[in-house]
C-alpha cells in the first residue's frame, strides 16, 4: 500500500496538470471560434465562385484547348496534398486523418488503368501528417511548415503554384487534397477531394439555354481560363481553414476531456488517501492499547 506521502505527491502531480489541461482549453477555446468563424466566412466564397464557374461553364465551349487545368489523362502518377497539424494533443484528429490518407493510397497504387499500378507521392503541410506518410514508406515530394492560427490566402499561394505547375508539366496527371473538414465542435471529418484536373462544372438545365444575363469580355473561355488557378489556389485555402478548425474544436475537446479525468483521477486519490490515513489512525490506536494493556 501506498504511504500517505506518496499519495500526496500524486494528488498534487494531477492537480498540477488538470490547471495545465485547464489554461490549454482556454487556449484552445479562443483560438477554436476565431477558426471557426474564419472557415464559415470563407465557405459562402468558395460556393459563390463554383457557381460563377458554372455561370462562365454555361456559355463556354469546354474543351481541353481552353485550359489544361481541364485536362484528364489515364493516370499513371498522382500526387495527394496532406494537411495535419503541427503539435499534438488533438485527439484523434490526426490519427484519423492519416488512416484515410493511407487507405487512400492503398486503393489508388492498385487501381491502374490496365497498364500498372499508380505512382503516389504526397505534399504534407504540417509536421504530424509527414511523420505517419513517412513511417508508412509513402514518397514525399515536398514539404510545407504549418501556416499558424491565421492563415491567409498568400499563404497557400505557393502551394498551389507547385501543384499547378507540377500537374501542367505532366508530372502528375491527378492531385488530391486530403483534410479534417469541420463539421461541429464536437465532430470532425476526414476529407479527400479531387483538386486537380478541375473538375467540369455541371451545367445542369441552366446550361442549356443561352446565357444573356452576363457579357464576358474578352470571351467566356478567357475568363474560365483567369478563373480556374484562382478555384483551385482557393480550394487549397478552404482545405486548409477546414483543417484549422477542426484542429482548434478538437484540442479545446481534447483538453476539456483531460482535465475532466484528472479531477475525476483527484478525487479518487484523495479517497484513497483518506482511507489509508484512517487505518494508520486506526492502527496506531490499536498498537497503543496492546501496549497499555501489556503494561499493566
Amino acid at each position: 500500500m501506498p504511504s500517505l506521502k506518496d499519495i500526496r505527491g500524486r494528488i498534487g502531480s494531477v492537480r498540477n496538470i488538470a490547471q495545465i489541461t485547464r489554461a490549454m482549453e482556454m487556449v484552445a477555446a479562443s483560438r477554436m471560434k476565431r477558426a471557426q468563424d474564419s472557415i464559415l466566412a470563407a465557405r459562402p466564397y468558395a460556393d459563390e465562385l463554383e457557381a460563377t464557374l458554372e455561370r462562365v461553364a454555361s456559355a463556354a465551349n469546354l474543351t481541353e484547348e481552353i485550359d489544361p487545368l481541364l485536362a484528364n489523362r489515364p493516370v499513371k502518377r498522382a500526387a495527394i496534398i496532406v494537411i495535419t497539424t503541427d503539435r499534438g494533443l488533438a485527439g484523434s484528429l490526426n490519427a484519423n486523418a492519416t488512416r484515410s490518407v493511407l487507405r487512400w493510397v492503398t486503393e489508388r497504387a492498385s487501381s491502374g488503368n490496365g497498364d500498372g499500378s499508380v505512382e503516389i507521392e504526397a505534399i504534407t503541410v504540417g509536421r504530424k501528417g509527414r511523420d505517419a506518410l513517412r513511417r508508412a514508406g509513402v514518397p514525399i515530394a515536398a514539404h510545407f511548415p504549418p501556416l499558424g492560427d491565421r492563415p491567409s490566402f498568400g499563404d497557400v499561394t505557393p502551394i498551389a503554384r507547385l501543384v499547378t505547375e507540377d500537374f501542367l508539366s505532366g508530372k502528375y496527371d491527378e492531385i488530391d487534397i486530403a483534410y479534417s473538414s469541420f463539421v461541429s465542435t464536437l465532430a470532425q471529418k476526414p476529407e479527400i477531394d479531387t483538386l486537380l484536373p478541375v473538375a467540369r462544372p455541371e451545367l445542369g438545365e441552366e446550361g442549356e439555354r443561352t446565357n444573356d444575363e452576363y457579357l464576358f469580355e474578352p470571351s467566356p473561355e478567357a475568363v474560365l481560363s483567369r478563373l480556374l488557378p484562382h478555384y483551385v489556389a482557393i480550394g487549397i485555402y478552404r482545405a486548409v481553414l477546414e483543417n484549422n478548425a477542426s484542429e482548434q474544436s478538437a484540442r479545446m475537446i481534447a483538453m476539456r476531456n483531460s482535465t475532466d479525468n484528472a479531477n475525476e483521477l483527484i478525487d479518487d486519490l484523495t479517497l484513497v488517501y483518506n482511507k489509508t490515513r484512517q487505518a494508520t489512525i486506526t492502527r496506531e490506536m490499536i498498537e497503543i492499547a496492546s501496549g497499555a494493556e501489556a503494561l499493566g
